[in-house]
């Protein structure tokens, strides 16, 4: 019985990318083959995880990556905090420098990264947010190691030396990178990276604000750009993995202590839709202020940072809050500490300055800083209030209202911004006023000033579609690995009787006859040797699998992680037969571990239409 496949009525037009030979001779006898195959566990594990089924499996993993992410991330802030604790007494209390200092730590800092990281190219400095989505979209999920040691010690330079920035996108990136590095050393289906990238962020997002809910939807709502179930909960179980971990060597302390507040009146109802607008605008300004530092783009990296460390370096000299995260900031603002023209300044300096560094290419992020913008803006705007009607809430709540407000805003993740203030200050009283400010700031930002987020925007100027289009995602998305056919047994092309019984007996449906150099390999049924050689009463000892009806022309190879897509357009592009799935096709001697016909590819599109 010869191996029959129904020949492709309309051929694929697209060219694939990926390394592949086409076999068109047979191959010369050869006394032994290659029999070492990759461990079935993990194999079984690749291939499982690209169906709709794998939910424990994606679990089990998302609390490893939870873990993890959660180490990494700790130690992302130890390198942050531990010396400057040492030199300052506080992580934070950049505002004890002198005044050459506090111009001087910037632009040096800015300066040295500079030197350092303009021995990289373009691509190799890209980090943050905008990397982790533009890697989704252009490498399924896999994010290289490089960019995230960038990352890592580029991040924490330039938070050392007081650039106006956030350590959560930092975080995030690290997070998402940590969690797909295990992915790609696990050789994971595309369904599972991407799953696993979205655990990694909000892993990350939950163990810096200790916030797993506002990680969790962060994760589906800004990067991802999507909710399934299947996503879903893996996700959840991360960010919980996450935070019990930092709980469990940090304790459980919140990042902000307030009382238990509220409006305490209806009239106020008018001042936080005020405060909304103002928000709204000061998000607006914002995202465009980023977009025209970053068309200086075409400046020398070193030139950049360095302008964007003068910039930090010249506002500190004014109000030295704007060096840093700028936490102990809010705190001072939600404790009643600061003039509302002390927070107006801070409001408008830390704005430019952190516009600057996240335009201009310095590795920090912006989360943090639009919580600090927000908090000073509501708190000024609070702080009107207080001079203008007695029965107004305390500052402390106007302050955390502009947090979410300006968070959604910026970010364009009102549930992530609302659920990040509320889980930071355990204040459930500002869910329904929080609602109202987020509402009226976004339609500000969105409607009026027709913005997009600053990761949106420098993602696109990448080249990169984001998000892609759904129907394109969930085409690409699965692997020749989770399609094909894993009965697959390795047999030389001269075999002994025995050795073909054993291999017969673990029931392939495929035997792939090849020498020990692995090339120009054949492909034979493994019905059509069975029923031979129980036909054949001899028990000599070779048997020469050339007699038998095999496939030897027009049999291509492809690597596992290759799409279904370019599956396809090799089969129906080069008229194959058969494509032999590779563990590693670039390596010297690569494993096959699977069969890819036709036969697969259309009960595949069947069973997804």
């Amino acid at each position: 019985m010869a191996l029959k496949i129904p020949e492709k009525s309309k051929p694929h037009s697209r060219t694939p990318s990926i390394p592949f030979r086409v076999y068109t001779a047979s191959l010369a006898p050869n006394e032994e083959a290659q029999t070492a195959s990759p461990p079935k566990s993990i194999e079984f594990l690749r291939r499982h995880l690209g169906n709709s089924d794998a939910l424990p499996q994606l679990v089990a993993l998302a609390i490893v990556s939870g873990i993890l992410t959660a180490l990494v991330i700790l130690a992302f802030r130890l390198l942050i905090d531990y010396p400057l604790t040492l030199w300052l007494g506080d992580a934070e209390a950049f505002e004890t420098l002198g005044y050459l200092q506090r111009a001087s730590l910037p632009l040096a800092g800015a300066f040295v990264i500079g030197l350092a990281l303009s021995v990289l190219g373009r691509g190799q400095r890209r980090v943050g947010v905008p990397h982790v989505m533009a890697c989704l979209s252009e490498r399924r999920g896999r994010l290289p190691a490089s960019n995230a040691l960038v990352q890592f010690f580029g991040g924490a330079a330039a938070l050392l030396s007081g650039q106006s920035g956030g350590r959560e996108g930092p975080a995030i990136h690290l997070g998402a990178a940590t969690a797909s590095l295990l992915g790609q050393w696990l050789r994971l289906p595309n369904d599972g990276m991407r799953t696993l990238v979205a655990c990694g962020t909000a892993a990350a997002l939950a163990s810096s604000f200790n916030t797993p809910i506002a990680g969790v939807i962060f994760a589906m709502e800004v990067v991802m750009m999507e909710y399934t179930i299947a996503n879903f909960l893996p996700v959840i179980i991360a960010a919980v993995a996450a935070s019990l971990t930092v709980d469990a060597l940090l304790g459980t302390e919140p990042p902000f202590t307030v009382a238990l507040i509220e409006v305490q009146s209806l009239p106020e109802v008018p001042q936080i839709i005020l405060a909304g607008l103002v928000i709204g605008c000061l998000a607006a300004g914002f995202n465009l202020l980023i977009q025209q530092f970053a068309r200086l783009n075409q400046w020398p990296f070193l030139a950049r940072v360095t302008l964007a460390g003068g910039i930090t370096g010249l506002a500190a000299l004014a109000a030295p809050g704007v060096l840093g995260i700028g936490y102990d900031t809010l705190n001072s603002a939600m404790l009643g500490e600061l003039a509302v023209g002390s927070l107006i300044a801070l409001a408008v300096l830390k704005l430019v300055t952190n516009a600057a560094a996240f335009g201009l290419g310095l590795p920090v992020g912006l989360i943090g800083p639009a919580l600090v913008i927000g908090g000073c803006a509501g708190g000024a705007i609070g702080g009107f209030g207080l001079a203008s009607e007695q029965d107004a809430s305390v500052q402390a709540f106007y302050v955390m209202l502009g947090m979410a407000a300006m968070m959604a805003a910026v970010l364009r993740a009102p549930l992530a911004a609302l659920m990040a203030v509320v889980e930071m200050t355990l204040n459930a009283n500002l869910i329904l006023p929080a609602m109202l400010i987020i509402a009226v700031a976004m339609l500000t930002t969105n409607e009026v000033f027709k913005h997009q987020s600053p990761f949106l925007t420098t993602v696109r100027s990448y080249g990169v579609v984001y998000p892609p289009n759904p129907a394109v995602w969930k085409r690409t998305e699965p692997q020749v690995a989770t399609i094909m056919n894993p009965k697959l047994e390795r047999l030389p092309w001269t075999v002994e009787r025995p050795q073909a019984e054993v291999a017969l007996a673990r029931g392939p449906t495929w035997i792939l006859c090849e020498g020990i150099s692995g090339d120009c390999p054949g492909l034979l049924n493994a019905a059509d040797l069975r029923t031979a050689l129980g036909e054949d009463g001899a028990t000599g000892s070779d048997i020469d699998l050339r007699a038998f009806p095999a496939v030897r022309r027009n049999i291509s190879e492809i690597d596992a992680d290759a799409t279904v897509d370019e599956a396809e357009a090799l089969i129906g592009a080069g008229e194959l037969v058969a494509l032999i799935v590779r563990a590693d096709s670039s390596a010297a001697a690569p494993s096959a571990i699977g069969i890819v016909t036709e036969r697969e590819i259309d009960r595949y599109r069947a069973l997804s239409s």
